[in-house]
C-alpha cells in the first residue's frame, strides 16, 4: 500500500449560521472556492496535476447542489482536468472525504487529492435535503429516530452527566477556543473570506462567546425537553433503553454545537505526489475506520469506532498524544472521556464546536487540521480524530507526524 501524506490544510473562519451572520451572503460554492484558491496559492499547486477534489456536504441542495467541488473548482480557476465529487456521512462527511481520498492514494489510483467539506447552514437549512430517515416510518421506526438533542440527553441520563457537568464542559470549550485565538494558534491555517473587492468579510470564528460562565448558562432552558416529552421522542428512547425511567434534559444552545457556515480542505498526496509539488509532508494518514452504533443513543459512535480502529491498527490509547472529538453536544465528549478514562488535557485542547460551531460537511477536515497544528506546536507525534454521526455511526482517523 502506498503511504498517504498530509501536505497542507486550510479552513475559513466559521460564520454564524443565521441571516445576520457574516458569511450569509457568501454561497457555499464561493466558500469552497476560497479554500481551493488558498490551497493552490499557498503551495504553488499546478491544478492540472490534481487527481480529485472530494468534499463533504450534508445538505447538497439549492446553493450547495450539483457536485459543489467541481463547481467550486471552476470558480477558483482550477484546470478543467481536476475532477470533483461530493459525499455525505452526515457530520463526519469532511473527515470521510479525507479518508476516501487517502484510500484512493493508498491504492495507487491517485497521487494528489484535495479533500474536505463545506456547509452554508445560514443559506441551506439543516435537514433541507430530507430523506427517509426523517420521514419514512418504515425506516425511522427500526432506527428509533429522534432529534439528536434528545439522544444527547439520553446519553447524559444513561451515563450520569448532570446539567452542571455539561455546562462546565461548555464553559471550558469557550475558554480554550478564546485562548487559542488570542495566542494566534489558528492563524496559519484560517484564511479570511474576502469579497470581490478584496475587503475582508470575516477573519475569525464568529460564533464564540468568550465571556460565557456557569451563571449565564444556568439561565438557559433545556432545548429538547419539549420534543422529548410533547413530541413523544422520550418514549422512543425509553423503548430502546428500558433501564431509563425518564430522560434528564440538560442540553441547550450553550452546551451544544453552534450552527455555522464554513469550509475546509486538506492537501493529500503520495510521496511521488509531494515530490512533484516540491513539498515536504507534515503528517501521514496512519489508519481510519467507520462503524455503525446504537441508533437511539446515536452519538456514541466515537467510542465504538475508536475501539475498532485501535484494534485494527494494533495501537492502544497510550499511543495517542492528542484526541480531537467533535463537540456535537457536551455529553458526547464527556462519555468518550469516561469510556476511555481520558484526561481533559489530552482532548479538544483548543476548544471545539460548542464554542466555534459545527459546519456539518466541513467540520471533520477542520478538526483534523486543528489537531495537526497542535501536534506541531507541542512537538507531539500522534492524534486521533473522530466524530459522532446521525443515525448511529462513527468515523475516526489516526494521523502521525512525519
Amino acid at each position: 500500500m502506498t503511504e498517504v501524506f498530509i501536505y497542507d490544510h486550510v479552513r475559513t473562519p466559521r460564520g454564524r449560521g443565521k441571516k445576520d451572520g457574516a458569511l450569509h451572503e457568501v454561497p457555499s460554492v464561493r466558500l469552497a472556492a476560497k479554500t481551493l484558491e488558498a490551497i493552490r496559492d499557498r503551495n504553488g499547486l499546478d491544478t492540472g496535476t490534481v487527481d480529485d477534489i472530494i468534499m463533504g456536504c450534508v445538505d447538497p441542495v439549492m446553493d450547495a447542489g450539483a457536485v459543489i467541488p467541481k463547481a467550486a473548482a471552476f470558480e477558483a480557476g482550477y484546470s478543467t482536468k481536476a475532477p470533483g465529487m461530493q459525499i455525505s456521512r452526515f457530520c463526519a462527511s469532511g473527515l470521510d472525504a479525507v479518508n476516501f481520498g487517502a484510500g484512493k492514494i493508498a491504492q495507487g489510483a491517485d497521487d494528489i487529492v484535495i479533500a474536505g467539506g463545506v456547509e452554508s447552514m445560514s443559506r441551506v437549512g439543516l435537514g433541507m435535503s430530507g430523506g427517509a430517515w426523517f420521514m419514512d416510518p418504515s425506516v425511522n421506526f427500526p432506527a428509533y429516530f429522534m432529534p439528536q438533542g434528545v439522544s444527547a440527553d439520553l446519553i447524559a441520563t444513561k451515563y450520569g452527566f448532570s446539567r452542571t457537568d455539561v455546562d462546565a464542559y461548555a464553559v471550558e470549550s469557550q475558554k480554550r477556543a478564546a485562548h487559542a485565538w488570542e495566542k494566534g494558534w489558528f492563524d496559519k491555517s484560517v484564511v479570511p473570506v474576502k469579497d470581490q473587492n478584496g475587503l475582508t468579510i470575516l477573519a475569525k470564528d464568529e460564533h464564540m462567546r468568550s465571556g460565557t460562565d456557569m451563571q449565564a448558562l444556568a439561565s438557559l432552558n433545556p432545548s429538547f425537553q419539549m420534543p422529548g416529552e410533547m413530541g413523544g421522542f422520550e418514549a422512543v428512547g425509553i423503548q430502546a433503553h428500558p433501564e431509563i425511567e425518564r430522560i434528564n434534559y440538560v442540553h441547550h444552545a450553550g452546551n451544544s454545537s453552534g450552527i455555522v457556515d464554513g469550509a475546509s480542505l486538506v492537501l493529500l498526496g503520495s510521496k511521488a505526489g509531494g515530490e512533484s509539488m516540491g513539498k515536504r509532508p507534515r503528517a501521514r494518514i496512519k489508519a481510519f475506520a467507520n462503524i455503525g452504533s446504537d441508533p437511539a443513543l446515536m452519538l456514541t459512535g466515537p467510542v465504538d469506532v475508536t475501539e475498532k480502529l485501535l484494534k485494527r491498527s494494533g495501537m492502544s490509547l497510550a499511543d495517542i498524544d492528542l484526541f480531537e472529538l467533535n463537540e456535537a453536544f457536551a455529553a458526547v465528549v464527556l462519555r468518550y472521556m469516561q469510556a476511555f478514562d481520558i484526561d481533559h488535557h489530552r482532548i479538544n485542547v483548543n476548544g471545539g464546536a460548542i464554542a466555534m460551531g459545527h459546519p456539518l460537511g466541513a467540520t471533520g477536515a477542520m478538526i483534523l487540521g486543528t489537531v495537526l497544528d497542535e501536534l506541531e506546536r507541542r512537538d507531539l507525534n500522534t492524534a486521533l480524530v473522530t466524530l459522532c454521526i446521525g443515525a448511529g455511526m462513527g468515523t475516526a482517523t489516526v494521523i502521525e507526524r512525519v
